[in-house]
């Protein structure tokens, strides 16, 4: 599990702004975890992502034109970069000044908390936060997203999907592939898991909005939720 030093958060897009809109209760609720360990001396990485927002504005430009794979990745970019702005903003005395936007670049930071959005095309923000994770020697990265656990396929599609509360990173990449695809739906990019692979980092996959597992979780303490790695 995470160590004292620095947490790295893969903060979902579809938790910092829902396709029903703002959950409030939510972000005011993470908001206070997360000053309530600073007063501990922890120090946090908060890589955002997209979401529904994201694919909101790819399905739309879907319907008017063909897009290239290109043009989808940048949708998906600028609007991590919004939402990582919409975070800064919540922990604007803490944070550092600048939003990240290149995971492989030296980064002098002394605040306790980093912000991050996309990078470029053909890179997820999952492979962001492996970067950052590497950087700033984390020895995990926590996935907070909408589901409570991994599946070794699609539960929505299938009913006799089974969840995985441990796997490691040869078997999770069998059921994800090994190649990135724009605005794809999976529980973690592939090319970040083969990089968390060579790095022999761990992934903690939680519920986002179940904030007492991430309590846990940046504690050391047993979680619900996958661990993969």
């Amino acid at each position: 599990m995470p160590s004292k030093k620095i947490i790295v958060i893969s903060l979902g897009g579809s938790l910092i702004a829902p396709a029903i809109g703002f959950d409030i209760k939510f972000l005011k609720k993470f908001q206070s975890l997360i000053l309530d360990f600073l007063k501990k001396d922890y120090r946090f990485i908060l890589v955002c992502g997209g979401g529904y927002t994201a694919r909101n504005y790819q399905v739309a430009a879907r319907k008017i034109k063909k897009l290239e794979n290109e043009d989808i990745d940048w949708i998906g970019i600028h609007t991590t970069r919004l939402n990582a702005h919409f975070i800064k903003i919540l922990f604007k005395k803490f944070a550092h000044i600048f939003i990240i936007k290149n995971p492989t670049e030296k980064i002098d930071w002394t605040e306790k908390i980093l912000i991050a959005g996309g990078w470029k095309p053909g890179f997820s923000t999952d492979y962001d936060a492996v970067c950052l994770a590497k950087n700033f020697q984390a020895e995990a990265v926590i996935n907070l997203s909408n589901i409570d656990y991994v599946f070794d396929k699609d539960p929505r599609k299938f009913k006799n999907a089974k969840k995985i509360t441990e796997i490691d990173w040869s078997r999770f990449r069998k059921i994800v592939g090994n190649k990135w695809i724009p605005g794809a739906n999976l529980p973690f990019d592939p090319i970040a898991a083969k990089l968390a692979q060579d790095l022999n980092l761990k992934v903690c996959f939680i519920k986002g909005t179940n904030l007492g597992e991430l309590k846990k979780v940046v504690e050391g303490k047993k979680f619900k939720g996958t661990v993969i790695g």
